[in-house]
């Protein structure tokens, strides 16, 4: 085979050569060790927690080495591509805390190594392909639809492995006449990979996260250009991950199938492979067994779904932290307060086989990351998500911020802050008693209690807002103790029997009369902001309804 004649039938406009794209993709002048990195995702329009496993991941070693993490948008499968998808994509990770130091832009690119969107690097894959067909290691196929499904078929008949490869390569070794008379038909051709692999071999492979592990080598002919010139997936990454030297690679593991053949083309391209950290899959319980993450069953694989519930983008950050890094929740006990930052995240410390997701372990993270965040953050936070996804409540926290502070200042602070609530959309019914737009009664007066004496004591109750907690509290149980409701619990505990009820339950009925509910923050300091004309308002209400 004249394997130049065939490179300059095929690729007649490809003048470039290799040597030529190093020059102007040269080594990047960075530190020794420094780990550079991307996220290469498909605008499918599905903006997936893999997604930000697999961000997060590379972002931590990456920007912890002295890095680069730059994005890449694979977006040669025009079938597959969601129009807005990679604005969408691009401003969810930025949300979650994924910044990148180069890359693809929401109509541009940043950086001096791209196209970063592989539909706009034609040119330079051709280079490249060029380059394997005088090398022989690659050819065209003229196979059309049909004669691809009856080669399929017989392999079905034949109970053999499916694909392009042996006696069903039509095309790996005709002669150049063959080629030269389907190209001057105009004939539609795609250009394969010259597999040199025998499944009966096996390739030791060391990953970073999962180890050494033995795969098979790949025997099949994969396409690497397609009919219309934009090469495939396999072929476009590991011309990029070359030029763009990538020296590391993120990604899940159910890329380990085409692990052989990535090698394969590595080597055949002359490029050096990056090293492998290949993610086990985020599983969740499914009864008594596990089970991975779907798109179909599981919402909470939508990164979507965090932001509409109100997760702030610091607890998920966290939460990810948990589930990659094994040794992340002892470091946090031992440094309650530093920042995630200071973490020095490994791949040697996450779990080869993957990770389970713990719904209620993420709010428990979400409500002490909450716990320890300003007043003025919480309300800064709470407001935006509010604005977006619950308008009307947003409207009232936004109109009056320093009263919206002073309700997200009640028990924040010092060494043990309440941990009420986990996501901003729990916040409404947390607090929305304090406006008279949101505020019904959850909740009914215990049926123990004479309704009749509830309302004597609170028709007596008059509320001092001048008067410190200690006084409050005082009125309060002089009160009950007109009423024959121990002022003193152990009293009261030792025989239940000589009183109507004890302080706490005089507290309650004030409680339910102001909040309409059985638990709220700090009574206090809830009627301190409410003022004693509300307040007065509500308890005048709560009485008439008995």
């Amino acid at each position: 085979m004249d394997y130049q004649l065939l490179a300059s039938l095929l690729f007649p406009e490809v003048t470039e050569t290799p040597e030529d794209m190093e020059k102007r993709f040269p080594p990047r002048n960075v530190k020794e060790g420094a780990i550079i990195s991307r996220m290469a995702p498909s605008p499918t329009g599905f903006v997936h927690l893999g997604n930000l496993v697999q961000g997060l991941t590379s972002e931590r070693l990456c920007h912890q080495s002295g890095g680069v993490l730059f994005l890449r948008v694979e977006d040669t499968d025009k079938k597959r591509e969601v129009p807005g998808a990679v604005e969408v994509l691009i401003e969810t990770l930025k949300h979650y805390g994924i910044h990148f130091d180069e890359g693809a832009t929401v109509d541009s690119d940043s950086g001096d190594y791209g196209p970063y969107r592989q539909s706009r690097r034609a040119a330079i894959y051709h280079v490249y392909a060029k380059q394997l067909v005088l090398q022989g290691q690659a050819y065209p196929c003229f196979c059309t639809e049909e004669e691809l499904q009856e080669i399929h078929a017989e392999q079905e008949k034949e109970n053999a492995n499916f694909g392009y490869f042996g006696k069903w390569a039509k095309w790996r070794d005709r002669p150049i006449e063959d080629i030269k008379e389907m190209l001057d038909k105009g004939m539609p051709w795609v250009l394969r990979f010259r597999s040199t692999g025998n499944i009966e071999n096996k390739i030791k492979f060391t990953d970073l996260i999962k180890g050494e592990i033995e795969v098979t080598e790949n025997d099949i002919d994969h396409v690497l250009l397609k009919s219309d010139g934009i090469p495939t997936y396999h072929f476009a990454h590991a011309v990029d991950d070359h030029l763009m030297r990538t020296t590391h690679v993120v990604r899940g593991d159910e890329w380990l199938s085409t692990l052989p053949f990535h090698l394969q083309l590595f080597r055949a391209l002359g490029f050096k492979p990056p090293k492998y950290c290949h993610i086990g899959p985020l599983m969740k319980m499914d009864g008594s067994s596990k089970r991975k993450l779907s798109k179909r069953k599981d919402p909470e694989l939508a990164l979507t779904y965090y932001k509409a519930e109100g997760f702030p983008v610091e607890a998920v950050y966290e939460y990810i932290l948990t589930v990659l890094n094994s040794n992340f929740e002892d470091w946090r006990r031992a440094n309650p307060d530093a920042s995630t930052d200071d973490f020095k995240f490994s791949y040697k410390k996450m779990n080869p086989a993957g990770s389970l997701f713990d719904a209620a372990k993420l709010k428990d993270v979400s409500k002490n990351v909450i716990s320890k965040m300003s007043a003025e953050k919480v309300c800064e936070l709470a407001t935006e998500w509010a604005n977006e996804f619950d308008k009307p409540f947003g409207e009232k926290l936004s109109e009056d911020k320093e009263k919206a502070v002073a309700i997200f200042s009640i028990g924040r602070g010092g060494k043990k802050p309440r941990k009420d609530y986990a996501v901003w959309s729990e916040l409404k019914d947390y607090m929305g008693f304090f406006y008279d737009e949101f505020f019904e009664f959850k909740d009914a007066l215990a049926e123990n209690f004479d309704k009749n004496v509830v309302k004597n004591i609170l028709s007596e109750y008059d509320y001092n807002e001048e008067a410190d907690q200690t006084e409050w509290f005082e009125n309060i149980k002089a009160l009950g103790e007109k009423h024959n409701f121990a002022s003193d619990m152990k009293a009261y505990k030792a025989q239940p029997e000589n009183y109507a009820g004890s302080v706490a339950d005089v507290s309650g009925f004030i409680r339910l009369a102001v909040t309409g509910k059985n638990v709220s923050p700090d009574m206090y300091l809830v009627m301190k902001i409410l003022g004693k004309e509300k307040v007065n308002e509500r308890i005048n209400k709560f009485v008439a309804s008995l």
